[in-house]
This record gives C-alpha cells, sequence and structure tokens, in this order.
C-alpha cells in the first residue's frame, strides 16, 4: 500500500521545481535581429506607402504577414550611432553617453542588453555595421564594417583585430557572415545574432546585379517635393539636406567628373566617388555600362538649356530613388536568405525575428534626404516582427513603441530581469496582444552638430499629436497628425489648439523629468544661442 504524500511536501516540491524551470526547462527563443540603415517606411512595401507598387520587399514583408508589423515605432535620436546605443542599452542618449556620431565612442563600462542576454546563457554575436566607435563587449563573435564601412568589396574587422578586404557587395558579404555563423555556434544554446547592414545609407549604391532594375519606372514623387517651410521653423530653409541645393553630382547622383567635362553644374560641394573608387576594373565595366549612357544623355539634354529648374529636382529625385530603392533589395533579399535557413534548419518555430532600422529617411518629402528631424519620416523606424506561437500573424498593434523599448523586450523574451536603469519597457504585453499600449507619448532629443546643419532639438509625440523645441531659436512646433501627417502647418499659435499646447506642455515637462533629461544649456553650443 502507497504511503499518500502529505500536501506541504506536495507544495514544497512544486515550489522547488518551479524555481528552477525557467533555467532548466524553459525554452528561450533565439532572437535573430535583422538591423539596416536608413530604412524608411515608404520603402518597404508592408507599410503601403507611396512606393509600395514600384518596390515591393517580399521578404520584409513575410515577417510583417506571419507577425506584426508596427506603425507607430520610433527612434529617441534620429542618427546612426546614437540610435544604435539607446538599442544596447535601453536608454536615452543622455544616459547612454553617446549623443551625436562625432562624439567620443560608446562607453562599453555601461551595462548592455547583450551582457545580461549573455550571463542568461545566450551565444551573442553581431555581424556589420556597429558604428559605436569602440569594439563590440559581451559579443562571443564579432565581426564588423570600420565606421560607416564600404559598399564595394568592403574592409571588415574581427575580434584579432586584424582588417581584411572581401571582393564583393557589403550587405551580401554581411549575410554571409551571419550564415557562416549561424553554421558554427553552438545548436545546444540560444542565440542572439545581430545581422547589420550598411545599406541602404548614403551613398546609396546598388549591388551592381541590380543596377537598372527601375529603368523605365517613373518613381511617385511626394506631394511635398517643393515645400516652401511656411509657418514653420525658421531653420528649415537653411539645412542642408535639400536634393535641389545639396545632393551632390558624383557622390550621390553618380555623375563622375569625367562625364561633366564642358559643363557647369551648380555643386554645394564635392565628395568624389569613393564607392565606385574601391572597385575592380571588371566592376567599374559594369557600373560604366549602366550609368554612362544614361550620364551622357541627361548632360547633352542640360547643355540645351532645356531643363528649367523644377526639371531638375525632378531628375535628381528619380535619379536618388531608383539607386536607394535598388539598394535596399540586396537587404530584402538577406532577410529572404536569413529566413530561408531558419525554414530549412528547422530554427523557425523557436526564433523570434526582427526588422528594424536605425531611423527612417527622407525620400523626397519636404523636398530632403537624410534624417535627424523629429518630422515623422525620419523619426519613424520600421519594426516587424514573428515570433510562432506567440504573435498572431499579420497584426497591427497601435501602441506607441521606441528603440529603446528593444533592449528590455529582448529579455523579457528570453525570461531575464530588466536593470532599473533601462528606461525603455517590454513590448511583449503588446506582442501577446495586439490591443495592449504601454505609454501615452514618447520623448525625442536631437544633439548632432555636425553635416546637413540640423540644430537641436526636443520635443514628445502622442498618438495624435507632436510639439518640438528649437532652443537656438526659441522656436516651438507644434503638429495635428491626424489632420496633417505630412506636418505642412505648424499650429503652436493657432487658438483652437490652446488646450492641446497645454497639455503636450505638460506632457514635455513630466517626460523631460522622468527621463532627467540635461538642460538645452549642456549641449547648446554658445555660437548657436539665441
Amino acid at each position: 500500500m502507497k504511503r499518500p504524500i502529505a500536501l506541504p511536501q506536495v507544495l514544497l516540491t512544486v515550489f522547488a521545481l518551479s524555481c528552477i524551470a525557467p533555467h532548466v526547462t524553459a525554452r528561450q527563443p533565439n532572437i535573430l535581429f535583422i538591423f539596416s540603415d536608413d530604412h524608411a517606411l515608404n520603402a518597404i512595401s508592408a507599410y503601403g506607402g507611396r512606393l509600395a507598387e514600384v518596390a515591393p520587399t517580399p521578404n520584409i514583408d513575410r515577417i510583417a504577414n506571419e507577425g506584426a508589423l508596427f506603425r507607430n515605432s520610433f527612434c529617441a535620436n534620429s542618427i546612426c550611432g546614437p540610435s544604435r546605443a539607446c538599442i544596447l542599452t535601453g536608454k536615452h542618449s543622455h544616459k547612454n553617453g553617446f549623443l551625436r556620431n562625432t562624439g567620443t565612442g560608446f562607453d562599453q563600462s555601461q551595462w548592455t542588453v547583450a551582457k545580461s542576454l549573455k550571463r542568461g546563457g545566450y551565444q551573442t554575436a553581431v555581424i556589420g555595421k556597429w558604428h559605436l566607435k569602440t569594439d563590440p563587449v559581451a559579443f562571443d563573435h564579432w565581426d564588423i564594417l570600420p565606421g560607416q564601412g564600404s559598399y564595394y568589396n568592403p574592409v571588415f574587422i574581427s575580434m584579432d583585430g586584424k582588417q581584411r578586404k572581401f571582393e564583393g557587395y557589403a550587405t551580401d558579404i554581411t549575410t554571409d557572415k551571419a550564415i557562416e555563423w549561424l553554421d558554427q555556434r553552438d545548436a545546444e544554446k540560444p542565440f542572439l545574432l545581430m545581422c547589420q547592414h550598411k545599406a541602404p545609407h548614403r551613398t546609396f549604391s546598388p549591388a551592381l546585379r541590380h543596377l537598372g532594375a527601375l529603368d523605365g519606372v517613373t518613381i511617385p514623387e511626394p506631394d511635398n517635393l517643393f515645400d516652401d517651410y511656411a509657418t514653420r521653423s525658421k531653420t528649415l530653409p537653411t539645412n542642408e539636406m535639400e536634393i535641389d541645393r545639396h545632393m551632390t553630382w558624383a557622390y550621390d547622383l553618380k555623375l563622375r567628373k569625367e562625364e561633366m567635362q564642358g559643363v557647369t553644374l551648380p555643386e554645394f560641394r564635392s565628395y568624389g566617388t569613393p564607392e565606385y573608387n574601391r572597385m575592380t576594373p571588371e566592376q567599374k565595366a559594369q557600373w560604366d555600362a549602366h550609368f554612362a549612357p544614361k550620364n551622357k544623355a541627361f548632360i547633352d539634354e542640360y547643355k540645351t538649356g532645356s531643363i528649367d529648374h523644377r526639371a531638375l529636382v525632378r531628375w535628381k529625385y528619380q535619379r536618388y530613388m531608383q539607386n536607394y530603392l535598388e539598394t535596399v533589395k540586396a537587404v530584402d533579399e538577406s532577410v529572404g536568405r536569413l529566413l530561408e535557413y531558419l525554414d530549412d534548419h528547422q530554427l523557425a518555430d523557436n526564433t523570434v525575428v526582427i526588422y528594424s532600422s536605425d531611423q527612417g529617411f527622407y525620400l523626397g518629402e519636404h523636398g530632403w534626404f537624410d534624417k535627424r528631424w523629429m518630422f515623422e519620416e525620419s523619426f519613424t523606424m520600421p519594426f516587424v516582427i514573428r515570433w510562432p506561437g506567440v504573435i498572431d500573424p499579420g497584426s497591427k498593434p497601435t501602441a506607441l513603441i521606441q528603440n529603446i523599448d528593444y533592449a528590455p523586450t529582448f529579455l523579457d523574451m528570453a525570461g531575464l530581469e530588466t536593470p532599473d536603469e533601462v528606461q525603455g519597457k517590454s513590448i511583449v504585453p503588446v506582442l501577446r496582444d495586439s490591443e495592449q499600449q504601454i505609454r501615452d507619448a514618447l520623448y525625442y532629443a536631437y544633439y548632432e552638430l555636425g553635416e546637413h546643419a540640423v540644430p537641436q532639438h526636443f520635443g514628445v509625440r502622442t498618438h495624435r499629436h507632436k510639439l518640438f523645441y528649437l532652443p537656438w531659436t526659441d522656436e516651438w512646433q507644434l503638429f495635428d497628425l491626424v489632420n496633417d501627417p505630412a506636418e505642412m502647418r505648424n499650429v503652436y499659435a493657432d487658438p483652437g489648439y490652446a488646450d492641446v499646447r497645454k497639455t503636450l506642455h505638460q506632457t514635455y515637462d513630466h517626460l523631460r523629468s522622468l527621463y532627467d533629461a540635461p538642460s538645452y544649456e549642456k549641449y547648446a553650443p554658445p555660437r548657436k544661442r539665441q
């Protein structure tokens, strides 16, 4: 006859098992984080923007269709290095110390999500663009581009400190290296793999196989390609990021000096042709076969005087967009290769796949290229995520999320605790229930003082409104994103928005206090203060 087990003993056993279960039996998901540079929402067809039909991205779309697409996804500081620092630390720029690309290197002594994941049993790897000036820490493997890196025949820096040049295209090579690491990893451990592309960052240089992919296609223009900047900050006309005045002929638009003989084209500044200069003779021949006839036709027409100012802007826009969208094609192919790898190796069911970019980008909106501003096109970040068994396929959450949320989200997925210093929030509740919200407003701060002459500004965004402040010129900007999604009319002084203005100021003050934001004077250079 079996003796009955006393209830206290049963409870004690259950409690003990519950304490050790997460470390013994829980199946921590792999995390594949695919990250690009300057990929605008309008250039991802899943978002349904004006470019969706002319430039589809089927592999990125697959993640969205099999998982969730976040339309209200934003960065905390729209510039390359600072955005990456926010992701690693879960903190705003003023807290993680990496405020601008032109500053000192990233402080690796501080906590990062890679450190916690590694301690929690994860293998960690980062491959591709790093752009933080100090070598990665807490990654079991890294192989990174120096600085911005190069598109053609790029150099990579490996963990032994050596630089090695690889013939080919950076997006393809980054993907090759990511797959090679997946092949060699310890299959008994979960992994975090950060596969980070240079593309489609300026110089918008496509894989040679994609040159001409959009030949004969007229790229739709944004309605505000010829924005006059009325009602908004006096600093907008002084920005150095207009397609009209600041896009360079050789560096951006692919007309080499030799092709511009006998004609004087208005030029803001010249950076030369560094990508072309890196090519092998065979690669140059392929490049020239595509661009030389087109460039000659343009120069010949320009010499006739038949191209007026607006027509010239439109020509630049078309050339820019063709190059940019053709550059995106290799990124989408990379996503497809990685998804195929997961399928072929029975990893898909237990791997969270995320596609994002460090910030958005202007594709002619407001007449611009580049990023930096808190206007929607550069403030937004693409964020699509697949997590089988957790996310309902085809979900489209409306939650306001930010790149400071990535670190706590990764930890939550892994069942690990988030340090108190982290300012972001886990979005796992939203992934489990797309109706969930995690905040009412976001805080933004831009500090860069370099190229493109975009001034510092600080602001907040709710689901409907946006308020930001420019301390150098003492200007406030307020936009109603429902009635004015293109942000063409600053309604800060509109009496009809008095209550909204008051509420947003309270939100602004609250978030600056919550995040312990520094005074404007700490970072505004004296020569720019007014």
